[in-house]
């Protein structure tokens, strides 16, 4: 259930001061990560008369707790552990010393997700039909406040951390405020993305809130997210994660990924799977977290100056992590639409967003509903010729494969990679729902491999009965 809230957070100044307040710790809007139990603890700092310093929380459809002493004031400074929060919320949270009392609302205890990558991470979809909010989904905004999320969750030149700052005029880093920072806000056009869509299936499915940390930066590079910039901290744009993760509490339940455009070059895309794996486990070293769920999206299309073959490094290099990192998982967004040349379209990125929490929901919540028996989507296994015909089998199905109209983007090549005999016509088996029969016409080249997804832009369309759409893969051998 959900309850309408709002409550002004008030602090009564005592007789001999400005009487007891919070200064770290909690916040109106924040979301506080579980623990496995289901339980939270809010770790509250502060200041306030020299004494016991007490809390109390008024849960959802509840009355108030009983007051619990959390803290002794010395020095008029205080810290201690809010014990007790269940999954759930909002919360209304009281802290009381000496006569005075503060109150944080509209706090929800859920699970926490750090959005992090390249442009199509931070959202550049138009900001027309966007994702309505959740009163059960906030965010960490990039100005380090947290509030009910909004679409555009990111905002770059306005973040507490330089690195996301624009250069001025003398091509210094400068950070938007004031009326530079409102002109901006309101005069955006793009901005959507896929962090807010994810969020709000997951608590449409699970009932679980949802905190989300926006930390992604358009047109970023591996070598740009690299760990080893760490310690330049702000300056930097795994410092500038890390500093955000400890911001909210120094633990999340995962991180949703997207990255890869910048790499897929002659000079990064050999080296980005590696990078790409670094990445994550440095992610889960610093976090302190060695089975931190990371989901990502392969790669899709790019209309413009895309150069096929590196591209198609990346995308296989994403493709095979996924079967060599634990806990990890790959949704594809190779069919979906476009708001420009690159950038995935505002309501794709809402289909983007639910395939990432269909693997969220089987990894995390599989004793709900089916979401357990969810697979991963159509991933290829063999392919083999005979009469004229490519039998490619696939696992990871839910349901059986299809497409809207004919299904497309497969090509064969031969043992150079260039184009070989042609495809005129794809089915589906229906006997097998993981098997597509492919009809050729031209000689068969004693080397032949099978691609999907491969070329300047191609059309490609295959998913299955939950939309969970095949990746770009190849080269594929074709037994003969």
């Amino acid at each position: 259930m959900r309850f309408r809230f709002a409550v002004a957070s008030l602090v009564c100044a005592a007789a001999f001061g400005q009487g007891v307040r919070i200064t770290s710790g909690l916040t109106d809007h924040q979301v506080i990560q579980r623990g496995a139990d289901g339980m939270a603890v809010a770790r509250v700092s502060g200041t306030g008369p020299d004494g016991a310093v007490e809390a109390r929380y008024t849960p959802e459809g509840g009355g108030p707790s009983v007051w619990t002493k959390v803290a002794d004031a010395r020095s008029g400074q205080w810290s201690g552990e809010l014990k007790g929060l269940r999954t759930g919320g909002p919360y209304t949270v009281e802290v009381r010393a000496g006569g005075s009392t503060t109150v944080v609302g509209d706090v929800l205890v859920g699970d926490l997700w750090v959005l992090a990558g390249q442009s199509n991470m931070e959202g550049v979809g138009d900001l027309v039909d966007v994702q309505k909010p959740d009163p059960l989904v906030h965010s960490f905004d990039q100005l380090d406040a947290w509030g009910v999320a909004r679409e555009p969750l990111h905002n770059l030149p306005g973040a507490v951390d330089r690195v996301h700052w624009r250069k001025n005029k003398q091509g210094e880093p400068e950070r938007y405020t004031g009326e530079a920072l409102a002109k901006f806000n309101e005069t955006r056009k793009k901005g959507a993305g896929l962090g807010l869509p994810f969020a709000v299936e997951m608590v449409r499915r699970t009932g679980v809130p949802v905190g989300l940390v926006p930390c992604a930066h358009g047109g970023t590079s591996m070598e740009q997210w690299s760990p080893e910039l760490k310690d330049k901290g702000g300056d930097s744009l795994y410092g500038a994660t890390i500093r955000r993760f400890q911001a909210v509490g120094g633990r999340v339940t995962g991180v949703l990924w997207y990255q890869g455009e910048s790499d897929a070059n002659s000079k990064a895309a050999p080296l980005f799977s590696d990078k790409f794996k670094a990445l994550i486990g440095a992610f889960r070293r610093d976090f302190g977290q060695s089975d931190l769920p990371f989901y990502y999206v392969q790669i899709g299309r790019y209309t413009d100056k895309a150069n096929i073959a590196d591209w198609f490094v990346v995308q296989e290099a994403q493709r095979e992590a996924e079967r060599e990192v634990a806990r990890s998982g790959m949704v594809s967004a190779v069919d979906v639409g476009l708001d420009d040349a690159i950038h995935v379209s505002t309501q794709d990125q809402k289909r983007v967003g639910r395939r990432l929490a269909v693997l969220a929901s089987r990894d995390l919540f599989p004793a709900i509903s089916d979401y357990g028996s969810a697979k991963a989507g159509p991933r290829p296994v063999s392919a083999s010729f005979a009469g004229g015909v490519v039998r490619v089998t696939f696992e990871g199905v839910n349901g059986r494969l299809r497409a809207q109209g004919r299904i497309s983007g497969f090509s064969i090549h031969d043992g150079k990679g260039d184009p070989a005999a042609s495809i005129y016509k794809v089915r589906t088996d229906p006997a097998d729902p993981s098997v597509l029969y492919l009809h050729v016409s031209g000689k068969m080249p004693a080397e032949a491999n099978l691609r999907y997804c491969y070329g300047k832009d191609p059309y490609c369309n295959l998913t299955d009965s939950l939309d969970m759409a095949a990746p770009a893969f190849g080269p594929l051998a074709i037994r003969q």
